[in-house]
């Protein structure tokens, strides 16, 4: 039976991108601090641009003297006007020259405008919160910064280069028509490039909807193939490989739509342009012939005005595709910039100061946190962590274990109750000291593509190798490393795929023992390691704890038996608290959940199937 086929909802990013307006305003008022940076080549690339276009409009005078002068007269000899040869010939130089001097004047403004740009951009994004992080497309955001970085590069020399350039030429040629021949000439060139620049804007206007669809399509395709790659393992576990390649196939289908029609329409904004220059090159020429046939004009003056309207067409005609490009780019720039309005959810509060712990010590008062409104993750906790000891928080999936150790790191704030490091209520401190006192063993460690120095020392940039290779061994990490061709430079791949959970673990445990924290996040920090090496770890995790304050959040109960306090999680509540021989002496919610890991890890393991058959 045939299934009717799915009706996919657009992306709301998509369907923002669609009805954003155009700030042209806003969007080019964010550029330009950028740009004055440089005020010296700024002014320096516009002297140059002046000189190239005027020597650019002197060309066609002295065209016109060499043909009138080569042209045959009755009783003239002819001669080689040497003069006016090299008067064009250096003529055609300095506009060339002026250009490429121009070029280098600017490069560096539009080089560094990119560079700060993306940096600002960049570090906006670290600076957002985790939910942020959580819940966007990292292909389609990536996307857009590529093209929002491109677009001021082209934004920049384009504007510089040809608009500006193009619009001086303009009124210069016009100038030079109406003073040399007749108002009707000049009254052309202005009309003609009226009528064009009007066309132009009212075409790309019309078409800029297409050209944001065909980006949006071209960003869900790269988030799609990105998000496939990024997850190979689960597409094999799946043998999904087929479905992946439809699905990427669906959104290059949307995207191929979006690009015919976006390309049709730049047919006819094509088309209409050419219409345009060729009426009004055929008027100007009409207009000269006649001057010529009165003998009001010569032939040179003929060659002079053609020469005058081709090379304002010539720029013009580019002006079209600068204008549809600017256009562009200022879609893609403003939806980079865009980025930077985004607020973070968590940040510092006005006057907030660095966190000057004497001690480590945690507390959590009345804590009630939700990642929505509408559903409590967390109700009324509250608990102490004095410094130097141990507190662990135990229960099922979902009771909100994790959450304890993302408030205490502040990747959240509490809709209720306050959290606070040495009696200070990490709201009124800054972020980076808060973090900067705490280290954190994740359940979930995802690596850098980079060398297993690289991912240790990342807990410590600038750490020595003396420094690593002791974190390294804390970690029972340096026999595994010793039995690698490489060592410690080797590769541990795309999110650390190359390495074993296990691995992984013990190198985010280095990581985390070279930052030497006074405060300690364990969130299930041995769940990848088997019981051998589980047992060392735990050995190395108690003599990193000795003197820090640590909450250590365990599902294997037997990691956290040495802990100064047990906290037991239902539902987001406190029900049960003790150490770990009195919560089982008192045979409730611990004392269950003990059992029955005993009970799990006394159960055999299953026979393979050929073997149970037989």
């Amino acid at each position: 039976m045939a299934r009717t086929p799915h009706r996919r909802i657009p992306d709301s990013a998509e369907a923002t991108e669609a009805h954003t307006p155009l700030r042209v305003g806003h969007t080019l008022a964010t550029l330009w601090p950028y740009l004055a940076e440089f005020p010296g080549r700024v002014a320096l690339a516009l002297s140059f641009l002046v000189a190239a276009k005027l020597a650019a409009v002197w060309l066609p005078q002295v065209l016109k003297h060499l043909v009138n002068d080569l042209t045959p007269r009755q009783g003239v000899v002819l001669t080689v006007p040497l003069g006016l040869l090299l008067a064009y010939g250096a003529l055609r130089f300095v506009n060339v020259l002026s250009g490429e001097l121009r070029d280098v004047a600017f490069g560096r403004v539009t080089d560094r405008a990119q560079r700060r740009a993306a940096l600002r951009v960049f570090a906006h994004l670290h600076c957002l919160d985790l939910d942020f992080h959580l819940t966007r497309r990292t292909g389609g955001l990536a996307r857009d910064i590529e093209r929002g970085v491109d677009g001021i590069s082209f934004l920049l020399r384009f504007t510089l280069f040809n608009i500006l350039p193009t619009l001086l030429e303009i009124a210069l040629v016009a100038g030079i028509l109406w003073q040399q021949y007749d108002v009707r000439f000049a009254l052309i060139a202005f009309f003609s490039v009226a009528v064009y620049i009007v066309f132009s804007v009212w075409v790309t206007e019309w078409r800029t909807a297409f050209v944001r669809a065909a980006n949006a399509m071209d960003s869900r395709a790269n988030t799609r193939a990105i998000d496939s790659l990024l997850n190979y393992e689960t597409v094999k576990y799946f043998g999904n490989d087929a479905y992946e390649s439809r699905r990427y196939d669906e959104s290059l289908a949307a995207w191929e739509q979006a690009s015919a029609k976006n390309r049709r329409s730049l047919s006819l904004l094509n088309s209409g342009q050419a219409l345009i220059v060729a009426g009004s090159i055929t008027a100007m020429m009409w207009l000269a012939a006649q001057q010529v046939a009165q003998q009001r004009m010569n032939v040179g003056d003929f060659v002079a005005v053609n020469a005058y309207m081709v090379q304002l067409f010539v720029p013009l005609n580019f002006l079209g595709f600068v204008y549809r490009e600017i256009r562009r780019a200022l879609v893609d720039m403003q939806k980079m910039f865009g980025l930077l309005e985004q607020r973070p959810k968590v940040a510092d509060a006005p006057g907030a100061r660095p966190l000057a712990a004497r001690r480590a010590r945690v507390t959590f008062e009345r804590v009630s946190f939700g990642y929505r409104r509408t559903r409590r993750i967390l109700e009324e906790i509250s608990f102490e962590i004095p410094e130097g000891k141990k507190v662990a928080v135990v229960g099922a999936s979902g009771a909100g274990k994790s959450t304890l150790a993302r408030l205490l790191f502040r990747f959240y704030d509490p809709d209720e109750g306050r959290v606070c490091i040495d009696g200070h209520d990490l709201r009124s401190v800054t972020l980076d000291s808060v973090r900067a006192l705490i280290g954190v063993v994740p359940q979930d460690t995802v690596l850098f593509n980079d060398t297993i120095e690289y991912n240790i020392a990342y807990g410590r940039p600038g750490a020595t190798r003396a420094q690593i290779e002791r974190a390294a061994r804390l970690a029972h990490l340096d026999g595994f490393i010793a039995q690698l061709p490489e060592g410690y430079d080797t590769l541990v791949g795309e999110r650390g795929l190359k390495v074993s959970g296990g691995e992984k673990q013990r190198i985010a445990i280095a990581r985390a023992l070279l930052k030497d924290p006074p405060i300690l996040i364990l969130d299930e920090a041995t769940s990848s390691l088997d019981s051998a090496a589980e047992a060392a770890i735990l050995e190395a995790l108690r003599q990193a704890a000795e003197h820090r304050t640590v909450l250590a959040i365990a599902h294997r109960l037997s990691t956290i038996t040495d802990a100064d306090e047990i906290l037991v999680l239902e539902r987001g509540r406190i029900v049960e608290r003790g150490s770990h021989a009195a919560l089982l002496a008192r045979e409730g919610a611990y004392a269950r959940l003990w059992q029955m890991q005993l009970r799990e890890d006394a159960a055999p393991a299953s026979p393979p199937a050929e073997v149970a058959a037989a």
